[in-house]
């Protein structure tokens, strides 16, 4: 089960990390366009529109992405201080009431509203019209890889549930255990008071 989890976690990255080169392409074009525009007099109509395409397409596909590495944001003044069996029951709550219902409507939704758009080969409203319908075929795909990963969150609260304590993520660090951390370096609690009672000492004389 978890290295199903963790196959979705990282279907969820990579496509994350394809489209953040949507950054570099956004930056370099908006730098391209303001030299023309600017030092050359020499500005383009469909500029805008790319610049809009890129930014939504890189919003729309960090969903997944974000959530898979538990960064979204949410209110943690008092949910960081619940135990994880009860976090759990509250993230598992708003998957299933907010969360499921949402995204799949986005992704039927977006579905059909792309096939329409292809069915008439739509294009942007400008003096140099681009192609739109490309671009709204990301919208079902940033759907599904939510919807996917969605799915993966409630399997993990259930499991908190189950167990009391979060499932491992992939990419998590993990904690040093100091105990075995003290075995394998053969150092006792006594040898360290001992040197922290030479530190001590040492201070007070100096």
């Amino acid at each position: 089960m978890q290295s199903i989890l963790w196959t979705v976690d990282r279907m969820s990255t990579f496509i994350g990390k394809v489209f953040a080169w949507c950054a570099l392409l956004l930056t370099l074009l908006i730098s391209w366009e303001v030299f023309s525009r600017y030092v050359m007099n020499n500005p383009h109509a469909w500029v805008l529109d790319a610049q809009i395409m890129l930014y939504g397409a890189l919003f729309m596909t960090a969903g997944a992405y974000t959530l898979s590495k538990n960064g979204h944001v949410r209110g943690d003044v008092l949910y960081g201080f619940f135990q994880p069996r009860t976090q759990a029951i509250i993230d598992l709550t708003l998957y299933i009431i907010f969360f499921m219902p949402g995204i799949i409507a986005l992704t039927w939704a977006g579905w059909v509203y792309a096939g329409e758009s292809l069915a008439i080969r739509e294009q942007t409203f400008s003096a140099d019209p681009l192609p739109l319908y490309p671009f709204k075929y990301v919208i079902p795909l940033a759907g599904f890889t939510l919807l996917l990963q969605g799915l993966v969150e409630i399997v993990r609260c259930i499991q908190c549930i189950q167990t009391g304590a979060w499932p491992a993520r992939e990419d998590d660090v993990q904690e040093v255990d100091v105990d075995k951390l003290k075995e394998m370096v053969h150092v006792k609690d006594a040898d360290i008071a001992a040197l922290d009672a030479a530190v001590v000492a040492q201070e007070k004389r100096s």
